[in-house]
C-alpha cells in the first residue's frame, strides 16, 4: 500500500512500531518460558511455549454479530448511513481488504469505537455519542484507525498476548498453591527455599499485564500511522483524538481543584497519551499524500431508533463497566 506520505518518515514510524511489537512479544514469551522453567524445568518450557499457539488456534471466537448483540448495537442502514457506508467502502479498498466491514451503531452517549471479527468478516461499531459529537472528517479518521486494526491483524496479536498473560497467571497460581502446600515443611525444616524464584512467579502476572498494555500502546501508534496513510489526512484523526480527550473527562476529576485531567502512570495506559499520538500525526501533516476522502457534514439523527432520552445506563458484564 503506497499512500505517498514521505517514504523516509513512513519507514521510520513503521520501524519503530515494529521493533516495539517484536520486543514486547519476545519479552512475554521469555516470561512464559522462565515461569515454566522455574516450575517444571525444561520440559515445562517446551510444553508452555507449544501450548500458546495451540490455545490460540483452538480458542472459541465469537462472530462479530454476537459481539455486537452484547453491546445492543444495530447495523447502520437506510439513507442516514449512506455516506458512512460509502466512506467505509473506500477505506476498505485503500486498505486492500477482501471484505468491507459491517458498520454498527451502539446506543450509547459515550464516545467510543471498536473493531472486531476476522479479516474476512470484520465489523466496526461507533457509538451514537461519537457520531453526534465528531465532525464527518474526524469520523473518517476514526473509521480508518479501526480499519487499520483489522488490516494489521491487531485483534489476533492482542489475543496472542492475552493467552500468554493467562498462561503466566495460571503458573503463578500454581506456584502460590505449591508454596502454601509446603508451608509446614518450610517452617519446620532447614530446607532451602528459592525465594527469588517464588517472588518472580508471584509477580509474573503483573509483569505480563504491563507488557500487554505496552503492546496495546504500540499497536495504537501503528494504527494511527496506517489511518493517516488510508485517509491522506493525519490532521483529521489528530482533531478527533483531541476532541475525544476533551469529552472523555471523568466527573470525579472535575471536582479536583488541581485540574480535570489527572494523568495516570503511562505504564498503566492501554492507549498512548493523546498528546503523543497527536504530535506524531501532526508530524505527517503537509507531506504529499493520497487524495483525502471527500465528505459532507450532515446532522446525525439516531442510528438505532433510540433518542438520547431513552439511553438509560446499563451495566455490561466482563469488565465493560457502565454504559449510557
Amino acid at each position: 500500500m503506497d499512500m505517498h506520505l514521505d517514504p523516509e518518515r513512513q519507514r521510520a514510524h513503521r520501524k519503530r512500531n515494529f521493533i516495539h511489537t517484536i520486543v514486547i512479544i519476545a519479552a512475554m514469551s521469555l516470561l512464559v518460558g522462565l515461569s515454566a522453567f522455574l516450575l517444571f524445568g525444561w520440559q515445562g518450557v517446551v510444553v508452555a511455549l507449544l501450548a500458546v499457539p495451540v490455545v490460540l488456534m483452538l480458542a472459541p471466537r465469537l462472530p462479530s454479530q454476537v459481539i455486537m448483540q452484547l453491546y445492543g448495537a444495530r447495523p447502520i442502514s437506510g439513507p442516514t448511513g449512506e455516506q458512512l457506508r460509502a466512506i467505509l467502502t473506500e477505506l476498505a479498498q485503500r486498505a486492500e481488504l477482501t471484505a468491507v466491514p459491517r458498520l454498527y451503531a451502539v446506543p450509547s452517549a459515550t464516545l467510543n469505537a471498536f473493531a472486531t471479527g476476522p479479516r474476512n468478516a470484520p465489523a466496526i461499531a461507533l457509538t451514537e455519542g461519537l457520531l453526534r459529537k465528531l465532525s464527518m472528517r474526524e469520523i473518517v479518521g476514526v473509521l480508518a484507525h479501526e480499519m487499520s486494526h483489522i488490516r494489521n491483524n491487531d485483534l489476533l496479536l492482542m489475543g496472542l498476548a492475552d493467552i500468554m498473560s493467562r498462561i503466566t497467571q495460571m503458573m503463578s497460581f500454581a506456584a502460590v498453591a505449591l508454596l502454601v502446600w509446603h508451608l509446614p515443611t518450610i517452617l519446620f525444616s532447614d530446607e532451602r527455599v528459592p525465594w527469588l524464584a517464588i517472588l518472580l512467579l508471584y509477580f509474573a502476572p503483573t509483569i505480563a499485564s504491563l507488557l500487554q498494555l505496552a503492546l496495546s500502546r504500540a499497536r495504537e501508534y501503528d494504527a494511527d500511522l496506517e489511518a493517516a496513510l488510508l485517509t491522506g489526512d493525519p490532521v483529521g484523526l489528530a482533531s478527533a483524538l483531541e476532541r475525544l480527550e476533551r469529552y472523555q473527562g471523568h466527573f470525579w476529576e472535575d471536582l479536583v481543584p488541581t485540574g480535570r485531567r489527572i494523568p495516570q502512570p503511562s505504564l498503566l495506559r492501554s492507549h498512548p497519551a493523546t498528546a503523543d499520538r497527536v504530535n506524531r500525526l501532526r508530524q505527517l501533516a503537509g507531506m504529499p499524500s493520497a487524495p483525502p476522502i471527500v465528505v459532507r457534514d450532515e446532522p446525525m439523527i439516531t442510528m438505532v431508533g433510540f433518542g438520547p432520552g431513552q439511553m438509560r445506563p446499563r451495566y455490561r458484564l466482563m469488565g465493560l463497566g457502565l454504559w449510557y
